[in-house]
């Protein structure tokens, strides 16, 4: 199972489901489902969620 750190990520930096979404170009329930490991990026969003952290994809991704 790869688990992530969007939610802590997140809250780090105060900002919303929907905040991110935005960011990301993305719905806010994709992000809910995200977050919630019921959905799993596109390599090419995991990318794009690590950049938008400033962070290395494995700092966001992990296997669980």
């Amino acid at each position: 199972m790869i688990c992530n750190k969007i939610k802590m990520l997140r809250a780090e930096r105060n900002w919303t489901q929907a905040e991110l979404a935005q960011r990301l170009g993305i719905s806010r329930q994709a992000v809910i489902s995200i977050e919630k490991s019921r959905y799993y990026p596109s390599l090419d969003l995991a990318f794009k969620i690590a950049t938008v952290f400033d962070c290395m994809i494995e700092d966001v991704f992990y296997r669980g």
